[in-house]
């Protein structure tokens, strides 16, 4: 390989890195403005949470923190879970034991699936 070939070869080697850290760069703020977002929206969360416990009058409250029976209650609760284990998936992350909390990839999760069968 002569000089003229190797000088090219670390040029594009430049470029390609250039473009990486441009690319990095990018991600980086993209993730801090997600991150902003979410702390944002907890927040507001937290401060809608609070405002709907002050309107809600304790008699409500009452009722709804006491179960009928104990079987309807557990059936309930299971059916409550699924139902949001099942929304986390279908908001684009796992729910199986191996990836659970981490942003699937455009495909299905074959342990995921499992959860569902």
């Amino acid at each position: 390989m002569n000089k003229k070939e190797m000088l090219d070869r670390f040029s594009l080697l430049e470029k390609r890195f250039q473009d990486l850290q441009e690319d990095f760069g990018a991600l980086k703020k993209d993730l801090v403005q997600l991150v902003e977002e979410n702390h944002q929206l907890a927040h507001e969360n937290h401060h809608l949470r609070q405002r709907l416990d002050d309107l809600t009058p304790d008699s409500a409250k009452q009722e709804l923190s006491k179960p009928e029976s104990n079987q309807d209650s557990d059936d309930a609760s299971v059916g409550e879970g699924y139902d949001n284990l099942a929304r986390i998936y279908e908001e684009g992350f796992h729910i199986c034991h191996v990836y659970f909390g981490t942003p699937r990839e455009e495909e299905d999760c074959i342990f995921c699936l499992k959860f569902f069968g």
